[in-house]
């Protein structure tokens, strides 16, 4: 609670409480509404599981994105009228639902609802300012128990709906909004904080100065696991009703009863979780959450199964399903500990940042709220592409046990960290405790490197060069067998229906495209590891982790009855080959001196790269022949005659990766001024380049990893006449090349002049496409298409090393700026940790091209019968790119304008 002269007066107090926990109530209910309005809404549109997830989470999604806003506005002007302005704009959101008419119109209305959704984050901060730090974490769950209005719409919307219909259902939460608004603003006053500003003049701080505790990595982690707690609880809480009617066959009322079952403690018990995080502390809520989370969830989400074991005396058969009283026992236990740990969470965010509750609470809030937004689209796609109605469980418990493995390792370091002094004195092996002394102390222990000076040319000639070089050609077979891992689906899907695998054309195209999703994703996390965890360690880790998938598929394309569910989780663990790229290009930028960075960027990228090429040069010709013997398994019958080993194309990387794993480790070094925590680099965050370079990044490999993953299935798709899976390889062959022998050339000339050029290249090549697509039909027409990709991949190879060159040229120039008082060591520093965080974070964002791509693709085929207008997009993203380099690097007066046009140095010739 802020400073203020006078404590609170106890009745303003406890009317601050108990009124801020009515009116969430009260918005709870109307922001829950369509769990119930929804069903019948389903029914008379005919909607899909996907459109029904989709309309179901619509409000969940303005609650979550208006709450960071939300929260800032509390802390600025107070929570009593920002309180007030939500309950009155909801309300009338709510009222005009009833005038909907199409699918449409409902998803407008629904976004107006989900304002109320936002009243969390200004009651959590308006809340929070009226209590001491020692009651905070009672206060806040009490009024966290605002939750149960999620079942007060499950309680009482199914009676008036079915008395009524849904509209006067809509018509009555939007009246109590209002009657709660006036009573709010009459019973309660501004809290003593705002109050005691006021009295004393001071103006609001500025946004940029509250939005400065989310470059620490501890708010983002307790995103995480509200993602869970809240958001999961939130998306069940919508969700439930639905699966009851589906799983065990109840009516809209009954359903509504046992999803209020579990609301319901999900909710009130919020208090409790707040009295037992101040008695016992929140770590240990947090890992009586998580721990029973994860075991619940795996319960839940394990499906009816028939098992047939053959016996001494025959078949003996059983059957596990849960059945309706334990599915009721077991939502109850997990709404219970789900409440618990909201409150657990909350409890930090007054104690440690006590006059930033409003825009911490606000992202945390807002994460937590995107989960019940997310979560509902993904259950209906899961049952969609699985057809499994437990599905929604099985992704519960993957990320209960994400947001429990990560707790518990961010807690294990921070013991080490603070015992580290005395760890540091022990010996390596408890057997030489007797005979340790202060002159063995750290003797056998290996360290980073302490004096790294790439700049300085005579170290770097001495020593440093070496030291490089060997880091390097150790990182390149790495993150060639990375690529390899990641792409493999690109070749594999299309060798599926051959071998048994009825899966339709847009869930081959799925396949395709979700290991560009996840490997995305990882790579926005990858791109931080190497400074919090060292370069050498990481690297080895990443290149172990590639097994997991790589088995996988061999043994799971065996069997033509494997569940498309499997092939899905097996197609995202193969993003964790894409998430190799980011950490690997921050690592060793860090190696190499200014001059040198974009040719080793580009050798690094680009022969890493051709793991991509490879995978369709090897995985055609390992498929032929049982390389593996009996170890690999038996082969597939095609249809039409002849034998595959379609497991060989997992089963070929295991030895490298292996072989590559144990290089990482014994050969390549830390840097110990690589060191930086997440709050170091989060500073990106606030440049302006790093996202320009987002954008341009993506426009180059981008384009190279989504065409990479995309051209074997759409020239199968567009050309069925013609055998090219023997050919595609060539496409990221060349591209990797390109990448690998040009980057001298952007080291020369200036990497935003040749990254203009190359937009202009990639905007003729995609128009090449299109026009052979357009006459594929004659003769010829596939060559020119061939030739067309060629092309395109080229220059994306071009672009990917002048991208990367462009990065630190821009930060070194750009530091004078931002550190004008700085003596230039400390800006050189600061310049390559940024321009390495810079690096990793647009290769993460870029690589979403590898997902949405293939996935373009199949949309456009889907839509419009061809892949012409997914064509077409391409082209006029390329003709922005072209217009945002000119505009902000290479026109007169662009950042590299000057840089670029000074007398060259002496080439950085390629490595030989």
């Amino acid at each position: 609670m802020s400073a203020t002269t006078n404590p609170p007066e106890p009745g303003a107090q406890s009317r601050a409480l108990w009124l801020s926990t009515i009116a969430f109530t009260v918005c709870f209910a109307v922001w829950t509404i369509f769990s119930i309005i929804g069903v019948q809404i389903k029914k008379d549109l005919g909607l899909t599981e996907t459109q029904f997830g989709l309309l179901v989470g619509t409000p969940i999604l303005t609650g979550s994105l208006v709450r960071l806003l939300l929260g800032i506005w509390t802390d600025q002007y107070g929570g009593r009228i920002v309180y007030v302005g939500v309950m009155v704009a909801a309300a009338i959101a709510t009222f005009l639902l009833t005038f909907a008419y199409d699918y449409t119109t409902f998803l407008i209305a629904a976004l107006g609802i989900g304002i109320a959704g936002g009243s969390f984050a200004v009651g959590i901060a308006y809340v929070s300012k009226w209590f001491p730090k020692e009651k905070q974490g009672t206060a806040l769950g009490i009024f966290g128990a605002g939750n149960v209005g999620a079942a007060v719409t499950k309680f009482l919307a199914p009676v008036v709906m079915i008395a009524f219909g849904w509209k006067m259902v809509a018509q009555l939460w939007a009246v109590g909004l209002l009657v709660t608004a006036v009573v709010f603003w009459f019973g309660t006053k501004d809290d003593p904080s705002l109050a005691a500003r006021r009295a004393a003049g001071e103006k609001p701080e500025p946004m940029t100065a509250l939005l400065e505790p989310l470059k620490n990595i501890q708010v983002w982690r307790f995103s995480l696991y509200y993602f869970f707690v809240f958001g999961a609880f939130v998306a069940l809480a919508l969700w439930l009703p639905r699966y009851v009617i589906d799983v065990y066959g109840f009516d809209i009322a009954t359903a509504g009863m046992i999803g209020a079952a579990y609301s319901v403690p999900a909710s009130i018990f919020r208090a409790y979780g707040g009295v037992l995080s101040d008695k016992y502390g929140a770590r240990r809520i947090m890992y009586w959450t998580l721990g029973v989370s994860v075991v619940v969830s795996f319960i839940l989400s394990y499906p009816p199964t028939t098992y047939v074991m053959e016996g001494i005396r025959g078949p003996v058969e059983f059957h596990l399903a849960t059945g309706v009283g334990a599915f009721i026992v077991l939502v109850f236990v997990l709404g219970f500990f789900m409440s618990l740990g909201k409150a657990a969470v909350y409890k930090h965010i007054p104690v440690y940042y006590p006059n930033r509750v409003g825009p911490v609470g606000g992202i945390v809030g807002l994460i937590g709220g995107l989960g019940g937004f997310v979560l509902p689209i993904a259950f209906g796609a899961l049952n969609d592409l699985t057809g499994i109605r437990q599905s929604c469980f099985m992704l519960l418990f993957a990320i209960s046990a994400v947001a429990l493995v990560w707790m518990h390792f961010a807690i294990l370091r921070m013991e080490r960290e603070a015992a580290a002094p005395a760890l540091a004195k022990l010996p390596a092996l408890p057997e030489m405790q007797p005979i340790h002394g202060p002159a063995q102390e750290g003797v056998l222990r290996g360290g980073a490197i302490e004096d790294w000076r790439p700049e300085d040319q005579a170290f770097w000639e001495a020593k440093g060069r070496a030291v490089a070089r060997r880091n390097l050609w150790v990182s390149i077979p790495c993150l060639l067998l990375a690529f390899a891992v990641w792409m493999v689906w690109s070749v594999v899907v299309a060798k599926l229906p051959q071998v048994g695998f009825r899966f339709t054309t847009d869930q081959l195209f799925w396949l395709a495209a979700l290991p560009g999703l996840s490997g995305a994703t990882l790579r926005i996390f990858y791109s931080f590891m190497p400074p919090i965890f060292g370069g050498r360690l990481w690297t080895t880790l990443a290149t172990w982790s590639l097994i997991v998938p790589a088995l996988g598929i061999g043994f799971a394309v065996q069997n033509p009855d494997t569940p498309y569910w499997i092939f899905l989780g097996l197609a995202l663990l193969c993003g964790l080959g894409g998430g190799n790229f980011a950490s690997s290009m921050a690592n060793i930028s860090f190696f190499f001196p200014k001059r040198e960075k974009g040719n080793a960027l580009a050798l690094n990228a680009g022969l890493g790269n051709l793991g991509v090429s490879a995978v369709q040069f090897v995985v055609p010709l390992v498929i032929t022949a049982g390389v593996f013997g009996a170890l690999g398994g038996d082969p597939q019958a095609m249809q039409g005659g002849g034998t595959l080993w379609l497991q060989n194309a997992g089963f070929v990387w295991v030895p490298f990766i292996a072989a590559a794993a144990f290089a990482a480790w014994f050969r390549m070094d830390d840097i110990a001024s690589m060191k930086a925590s997440f709050a170091d680099q989060a500073v990106i965050f606030q440049r302006k380049h790093n996202w320009v370079m987002c954008l341009l990044y993506t426009g180059t490999f981008g384009s190279f990893i989504g065409y990479s993953a995309g051209f074997p299935l759409l020239a199968r798709t567009q050309f069925p006449g013609v055998d090219a899976l023997q050919l595609v390889f060539l496409g990221p062959l060349v591209g990797a090349l390109s990448r690998s022998l040009t980057g001298w050339v952007s080291d020369r000339w200036g990497g935003g002049r040749v990254t203009f050029w190359v937009f202009a290249a990639m905007a003729l090549g995609v128009y090449g496409v299109i026009h052979f697509i357009g006459i594929k039909d004659q003769p010829g027409a596939f060559w020119g298409f061939f030739g067309s990709f060629m092309f395109l991949f080229f220059a994306s190879g071009v672009g990917n090393a002048s991208t990367f060159q462009m990065i630190p040229a821009i930060m070194g120039k750009d530091m004078a700026r931002l550190m004008p008082d700085a003596d230039a060591t400390t800006r050189r520093l600061q310049a390559e940790k940024e321009s390495a965080a810079i690096i990793g974070f647009t290769s993460a964002i870029a690589a979403y091209g590898a997902f949405f791509i293939p996935k373009s693709y199949g949309t456009s085929i889907a839509m419009t019968g061809g892949p012409l207008a997914a064509l077409w997009a391409f082209f006029l993203f390329y003709l922005l790119c072209i217009a945002v380099t000119w505009a902000v690097y290479t026109r007169r007066g662009g950042l590299l304008h000057d840089v670029e046009r000074r007398p060259p140095p002496a080439a950085a010739m390629p490595a030989e």
